[in-house]
């Protein structure tokens, strides 16, 4: 990674057929939970380590300098950003101005485009009224929940700190401040939980009255607490076909409440209601990631910062580019990337992409029942439901 975060000519080339974005990394936690193993930390973690430079208090304003790092090594392109999203961590264990002031360095940068989707994540302990109409008042139209379950026996399991209702009290306050669009975070297949449980947290999402539900399977990642306890056997592990009911389950639930899926995951009741950030990511389109262990792409040039926020503010006061390292992508590795994202989307990936031996792994999964018959017909592989429970299976043998 270039000193100074300078981009290779080629990564612009075009630039003006796709889409802006900006990701912002919060990386600080008030716990750590069990099964999370994102690049946060907490503050007994980061006392002593890095100092004030690691600190909560100036953070937004390191954040801000990298946006106008930015600014320089993306040179005169014209684009303005269409989506921005602060992530974590906990992006509101910081107060709603700081994260107004780096949405502010972005606008002043860049400018937003009309109608840009400006997103932030938040644990439903960690604000209240007063605070999400700060954050609407900075320019923020969608923010999203932590929920993870209803039930406070799967929450203790999570780590989560949240009481049951907490997150559906959110949404209403979200709504009342302003917020265009709502996300409710769930998370099934926790040790523990039953199938009443995950049908118990799909009715109060339901009930709360989101625009959109994310639901993901656990993944119990090597290295967390969560995956210790159950190498010690004081929980046990779920397996996938319990993973598969769940996702049924959810799927018959959501379906029935007019949401609709529109990429594995993730479900909305309206096409506005889909978070536009993520469908930057999953199209292969530009994006800009600041904070400590960001990744961010430009024109097939991806590139990652350095992961503790000491060394990441330390490189920022010196002048240089945080970045730990890049890979500038060959066509074939952007061929099998469109391939494994675009798959999962509702509108799925053109057949011309995949090769003859991909095509016939296609024809095969078409004749399984896993690809839709219509779109197949109109050269576009589309999962069924039952293709959405073996999606990694079928992107395996697509990408051959």
């Amino acid at each position: 990674m270039p000193e100074d975060g300078a981009l290779p000519p080629h990564a612009l080339e075009g630039s003006g057929q796709r889409p802006l974005g900006f990701y912002l990394h919060v990386p600080y936690c008030a716990t750590r939970c069990g099964y999370c193993d994102f690049n946060t930390y907490t503050a007994s973690e980061l006392r002593g380590s890095g100092g004030a430079l690691a600190s909560r208090d100036n953070y937004a304003d390191t954040v801000a300098e990298e946006i106008r790092r930015a600014r320089k090594a993306l040179g005169d392109d014209p684009r303005p950003v269409e989506t921005v999203f602060v992530g974590g961590g906990t992006p509101t264990l910081l107060p709603a101005a700081d994260l107004g002031r780096m949405l502010a360095a972005i606008r002043d940068e860049f400018g937003l485009a009309p109608g840009a989707e400006v997103t932030t994540e938040a644990n439903p302990e960690s604000v209240d009224p007063r605070y999400l109409a700060e954050l609407r008042e900075a320019g923020f139209n969608r923010v999203s929940f932590g929920m993870q379950s209803a039930r406070q026996h799967v929450l203790k399991i999570l780590d989560r700190t949240h009481t049951p209702g907490r997150p559906e009290a959110c949404v209403a306050e979200a709504r009342a401040a302003g917020f265009d669009h709502v996300n409710l975070d769930l998370i099934y297949g926790t040790p523990g939980e039953s199938d009443d449980d995950w049908r118990a947290s799909l009715d109060a999402v339901i009930g709360a009255g989101p625009d959109h539900v994310s639901a993901y399977a656990l993944i119990v990642e090597e290295g967390t607490q969560l995956a210790r306890r159950i190498r010690r056997g004081e929980v046990p592990m779920t397996d996938d076909d319990v993973h598969a009911d769940r996702y049924l389950i959810a799927e018959e639930a959501l379906s029935a409440a007019g949401f609709h899926w529109y990429e594995v995951s993730n479900w909305a009741t309206t096409e506005a209601g889909r978070c536009r950030h993520n469908e930057l990511y999953w199209r292969g389109a530009d994006w800009w990631g600041a904070g400590p262990g960001a990744h961010s792409h430009v024109g097939g040039v991806r590139w990652w910062n350095v992961k503790h926020p000491g060394a990441y503010a330390q490189a920022l006061s010196e002048g240089r580019s945080p970045g730990a390292g890049r890979e500038i992508l060959a066509a074939e590795d952007r061929r099998v990337e469109r391939i494994l994202l675009e798959l999962r989307l509702v509108e799925g990936c053109p057949l011309a992409l995949l090769k003859p031996a991909g095509l016939r792994a296609a024809e095969k999964a078409l004749a399984d029942g896993l690809l839709e018959a219509g779109p197949y017909a109109d050269g576009r592989a589309v999962l069924t439901l039952r293709g959405r429970l073996l999606a990694d299976a079928v992107v395996r043998d697509l990408v051959d």
